[in-house]
């Protein structure tokens, strides 16, 4: 390309100063070399881009075209530099986020509230497609920041701890478990398990069933929570999710959630972000408001207590 953005400026300077002399202290240069500069340019595009009459500038037409470009790009150009200068004080940008478990979307507008009150200027997009691979996206650059709580390793990220909760097993008030203290996992296997994903992608698949050889003797995927705790109370089969997505169901009486095995069964949720010294300063804020309000400490013991209230009122 011939073309540079100090020719441009130059082109700019020249026409909106109509001279050469006024030009050159416009741009800090001797008249001798913005002439010298000028006429380089010139050369380049092999036509005149003004006319020299006495020592006025007058643009060609060829030089009314550059200059309508050189406006545009210039003023582009300034723009671009004061947004990246924003995102370099971190004022203004977009953090772009998924997690790993598409529950976790029940809870997560709190925190962007929280966030948005301190960071007005930062938008929030939040990638649902990439629910059912996060670290595969945040690698890609697609995401800034996925909420995850898969096991896996990767030199290129960094993993920080956010907080523990709890995977229980859902069943019907009138079901045989339902007065036991925990389910062993042999037990679970021998049910209808509904999940929300498919049973290769089921955290407790892989986690608890397959390690010990087993799978579920049906399986079906059930992609609310809503339609899961229907199916469980109408024991058409057995879930197991995490205790605070259902907290209000089993506090009305709706279904009964009891551990899997004798120790439970917990996920550890860890932000997932790429290792580098470029990720912002509202990042790191929002992980930290994650980490603060874990949804086993959020909204559902207040909830409890207003049932339990209701109850013995």
């Amino acid at each position: 390309m011939d073309l540079e953005v100090r020719h441009l400026s130059l082109v700019l300077a020249v026409a909106e100063e109509g001279t050469l002399t006024r030009a050159a202290e416009r741009l800090h240069l001797s008249q001798s070399a913005l002439s010298h500069q000028l006429l380089g340019i010139e050369r380049r595009l092999r036509v005149p881009l003004f006319h020299r009459v006495s020592k006025r500038m007058v643009l060609t037409q060829a030089g009314e075209r550059l200059l309508r470009s050189s406006r545009r790009i210039l003023e582009e150009l300034a723009r671009t530099e004061e947004e990246i200068r924003l995102f370099a004080a971190s004022h203004r940008g977009v953090l772009r986020l998924t997690t790993e478990c598409s529950t976790c979307y029940h809870w997560l507008p709190a925190v962007l509230r929280r966030f948005q009150l301190k960071h007005p200027s930062i938008d929030v997009a939040i990638d649902v497609e990439a629910t059912a691979a996060p670290l595969e996206a945040l690698a890609a650059g697609r995401i800034d920041l996925a909420l995850v709580s898969s096991e896996g390793r990767d030199r290129r990220m960094t993993l920080r701890p956010l907080f523990r909760d709890e995977m229980v097993v859902l069943v019907a008030g009138d079901h045989p478990f339902a007065t036991q203290p925990y389910v062993r996992p042999r037990q679970l296997a021998d049910e209808t398990l509904l999940t929300y994903a498919g049973l290769d992608d089921s955290l407790v698949y892989q986690r608890v069933l397959r390690p010990l050889g087993l799978a579920p003797r049906h399986h079906l995927q059930v992609r609310l929570t809503e339609a899961v705790v229907e199916l469980v109370r109408n024991q058409i089969g057995v879930s197991v999710v995490a205790r605070w997505s259902v907290a209000p169901h089993i506090a009305a009486g709706a279904v009964v959630a009891l551990p899997l095995s004798r120790r439970g069964f917990w996920r550890d949720w860890r932000a997932a972000t790429l290792r580098s010294p470029g990720v912002p300063a509202y990042v790191e804020d929002f992980v930290a408001l994650v980490a603060r309000a874990a949804p086993e400490t959020r909204e559902v013991p207040a909830y409890l207590s207003r049932r339990r209230a209701r109850r013995t009122g």
